[in-house]
């Protein structure tokens, strides 16, 4: 289980840094940095959701798209991993 929550975390910081270099923007981005300190934008925001849902192959229900659910690379992949879990159980 380690190995895929390793997988889901780096496959979550790569799309943050790709948003980051797209504004011209360079952060270390770990687990528990605050998305909004390492310089996300509302709109970057919605780029990252767009961003999780092709990665991942899942749309994000309504209910999940929350700011506590996009605060940090931690809870964005808890809210990820708990939405695969579900997919793989259906």
């Amino acid at each position: 289980m380690q190995a895929f929550d390793t997988d889901v975390r780096d496959r979550i910081i790569k799309l943050v840094k790709g948003i980051l270099e797209q504004n011209s923007l360079s952060a270390d981005v770990t687990p528990s940095t605050k998305l909004v300190d390492a310089g996300l934008t509302s709109m970057d925001m919605v780029n990252l959701m767009l961003g999780v849902e092709a990665e991942f192959d899942f749309t994000i229900p309504q209910t999940e798209i929350t700011p506590e659910n996009f605060q940090s690379v931690e809870t964005l992949e808890r809210m990820v991993a708990a939405q695969l879990k579900l997919a793989a159980a259906a």
